[in-house]
C-alpha cells in the first residue's frame, strides 16, 4: 500500500539545496503522475500507465560514471573497471548543480535499498522530473509513513537531467555525468534522462557496502517454491532471466538485484523494470499486464497519438524500451522481497555458438570460474555491425556496476555456495544443433523441463557425463526432454565442426580468464577449459 509523507524542513537545507521553487516531499503516484502530464513531462497511454521518452539517452551512458577517488577508496576499488574523478572535481560539480536547482519545482523520495532491514541502506532521492520520482518509488522500497518522519538517508542522489557538465571543469567526459562519492554516499546525475541512472547508482553503491558485511550482492531474479526451495538466476541481458525466473509455479522475490546474506536471500528492490521491445500478452503476460496498470512507467515505447495505444514492435526510438512497476503488480510476486538460503544457483547463457549443452552441473569452483566469466553472446542483428555469433564477458553478469574487484564478489559466491551446500547449474538458452544461422534456438519447453528438475533436486541422483572440453557434468537423460540435444556434438551434422567450435570458444573463455589467473586458487583454474587447453 502506498504512503507518503510531507514535511518541508525536511533535509534539503542541510545538504545544501536552498531558494528552490518548490520542494515536494514523497508525494504518492496519483500526485506524480498527474504532475508528470501537467508539465509535460509524459502522456498517458490508453490504460493510465505515463510514457516518457528519454531523449539522446535511451540507455545508461556506462563511459560517463565516475567513482570519486581518495586515499579511503584507493585500494578498494577495481579501477581497470571504473573511472576515477578526483574529490575536488566533484565538490565542484557538486557545488555547480547545487546552483542549477535553485528556482527549480523539486521532488524529493525517501526510500530503502534492500528488503532485509539489517542489511538495507536508506535513500534519498532529489528528482527535477515527476517521473523520475515515480520511477524510483517504484524501483525501490517504500518506507511505512511512520518511518518518514525522523528518516536519516545514508544515500542521496541529486537528478537533474537538465544540467550540462563541463569536462574541463568536472574532470568528466562529456556534458553528461553520473558521479558517486561511496565515502559520502553522494551521487550526482547530470545531463540524462534515463531514469535507470539512479537504480543502477544504488545498486553500487550496495555492491560497494555489503561485501564488508559478509553479503553478496548480486545482479540477478530469484524466486520460491511453496516448499521453500529458493532458486537465483544469473545472466545477461537476453539469456532469459526474467522469463524463466516469472514462473507462475514459484514466488516471484524479484527480477535484477538481490543479497545473500546469513538470513537468506533478499530483494534490493520494490520494483521491476522490464523491456518492451517486442512484447506479447502470450509470451510474456504478468509484464504486458504491468503496461496495462494505471501509474506504470513506460521509458520510449511509442504510442498511437490518437488511440494511446502501445506499439511493442516499433523500434523507432531504441530497442531498450522499458516498462517500470511496483512488485505488487506481479500477481504471484512476494511482497517482503526477502526468502531463505538459496538451494539453487543458475548461471544462464545463451550460446550462439551452439557447443553448449542445454544443462551442466557445476562444483563451487566451476560455479566461481563461470561467475567470473560471465558469459553469452550476441547473435547477427542484434546490434550494428555483429554479422556473426561474437562472444560476450562480463564479470560476475554485471562488470558495469561492480566497484570492487569480481575476485571479491567471486569468493563470497564460492563460500556462500559451499557452506549451504547449493545446487549450482549453468543452463544455455541459445542454439543447437549447430551456430546461429545454421542450428536452431534451445526449445524453451526444454529449459523450462530441465530447470524444474533441477530445481526440484530431480538432477540431483542423475547419471552424469563429463564433458571433455568444458570439464562439468550434464545429464545423461531427463524425462520430457529430448535426450538428443543434452549432448551438443550430437545434435551437429557435421561432428569435426562441433569440435573446432568448441575448442574455439574454450579458448575463448582461455584469453578472458587471463585477468583473473593472479586472483583465483589452483582449484578455479582447473575449473578452466581454455587453461586446460592451452597447456596441452
Amino acid at each position: 500500500m502506498e504512503t507518503g509523507i510531507h514535511n518541508e524542513a525536511h533535509g534539503a537545507d542541510k545538504f545544501g539545496l536552498s531558494d528552490l521553487g518548490s520542494l515536494a516531499w514523497n508525494d504518492l503516484a496519483p500526485v506524480l503522475v498527474e504532475k508528470a502530464v501537467a508539465r509535460g513531462e509524459a502522456k498517458l497511454t490508453a490504460h493510465g500507465a505515463v510514457c516518457a521518452e528519454t531523449g539522446a539517452h535511451t540507455g545508461r551512458s556506462a563511459q560517463d560514471k565516475f567513482l570519486v577517488r581518495t586515499s579511503g577508496t584507493e585500494d578498494q576499488i577495481w579501477w581497470d573497471n571504473n573511472k576515477a574523478i578526483s574529490a575536488e572535481a566533484f565538490d565542484r560539480l557538486h557545488a555547480d548543480m547545487l546552483e542549477h536547482a535553485k528556482g527549480k519545482d523539486m521532488l524529493a523520495q525517501d526510500l530503502y535499498g534492500g528488503a532485509d532491514p539489517e542489511h538495507r541502506v536508506k535513500v534519498r532521492v532529489f528528482c527535477e522530473f515527476a517521473w523520475h520520482a515515480l520511477f524510483i518509488r517504484y524501483m525501490l522500497i517504500r518506507p511505512e509513513i511512520d518511518a518518514l518522519a525522523d528518516f536519516v538517508p545514508e544515500i542521496t542522489i541529486i537528478d537533474l537531467p537538465s544540467f550540462r557538465a563541463d569536462p574541463e571543469r568536472h574532470e568528466c567526459r562529456s556534458e553528461t555525468v553520473i558521479a558517486c562519492d561511496l565515502e559520502r554516499g553522494i551521487v550526482l546525475v547530470g545531463g540524462s534522462s534515463y531514469a535507470g541512472e539512479m537504480k543502477k547508482s544504488v545498486f553500487g553503491a550496495l555492491n560497494y557496502v555489503l561485501p564488508t558485511k559478509g553479503v553478496m550482492p548480486m545482479h540477478c531474479s530469484a524466486n520460491a517454491a511453496d516448499d521453500g526451495r529458493v532458486a537465483v538466476f544469473f545472466g545477461l541481458s537476453g539469456t532469459g532471466k526474467t522469463t524463466l525466473s516469472a514462473d507462475p509455479a514459484r514466488t516471484l522475490i524479484g527480477d535484477d538485484e538481490h543479497g545473500w546474506s546469513e538470513n537468506g536471500i533478499f530483494n534490493f528492490e520494490g520494483g521491476c523494470y522490464a523491456k518492451t521491445i517486442r512484447l506479447s500478452r502470450e509470451a510474456e503476460p504478468a509484464i504486458f499486464g504491468a503496461t496495462e496498470r494505471f501509474g506504470s512507467v513506460m521509458e520510449n515505447v511509442v504510442i498511437d497519438e490518437r488511440t494511446r495505444m502501445p506499439d511493442f514492435d516499433d523500434a523507432t526510438l531504441t530497442e531498450n524500451a522499458r516498462v517500470a512497476y511496483p512488485i505488487e503488480a506481479i500477481p504471484n510476486a512476494s511482497l517482503t522481497g526477502r526468502a531463505g538460503q538459496p538451494t539453487a544457483v543458475v548461471m544462464l547463457t545463451c550460446d550462439a555458438f551452439g557447443v553448449m549443452p542445454p544443462i551442466a552441473k557445476l562444483d563451487p569452483s566451476q560455479a566461481m570460474y563461470h561467475f567470473l566469466s560471465g558469459y553469452t553472446a550476441k547473435v547477427a542483428g542484434t546490434e550494428k555491425g555483429v554479422t556473426e555469433p561474437q562472444a560476450t564477458f562480463s564479470t560476475c553478469f554485471g562488470a558495469p556496476f561492480m566497484p570492487r574487484h569480481p575476485s571479491v564478489y567471486g569468493d563470497l559466491l564460492r563460500d556462500l555456495i559451499d557452506k549451504h551446500g547449493v545446487d549450482c547449474w549453468l543452463v544455455n538458452t541459445g542454439w543447437t544443433g549447430g551456430p546461429h544461422g545454421v542450428g536452431s534456438r534451445m526449445p524453451i519447453s526444454a529449459t523450462r523441463a530441465l530447470l524444474s528438475a533441477a530445481l526440484d533436486g530431480d538432477l540431483r541422483d542423475a547419471e552424469m557425463r563429463r564433458d571433455p572440453i568444458f570439464g562439468f557434468e550434464v545429464p545423461l537423460q531427463v524425462e520430457g526432454v529430448d535426450q538428443a540435444i543434452l549432448n551438443p556434438r550430437e545434435t551437429w551434422d557435421d561432428k569435426s565442426a562441433y569440435d573446432h567450435q568448441a575448442m574455439s570458444l574454450a579458448r575463448m573463455f582461455n584469453d578472458n580468464f587471463k585477468r583473473f589467473a593472479d586472483h583465483v586458487d589452483g582449484k578455479v583454474l582447473s575449473a578452466a577449459p581454455g587453461l586446460r587447453i592451452a597447456a596441452e
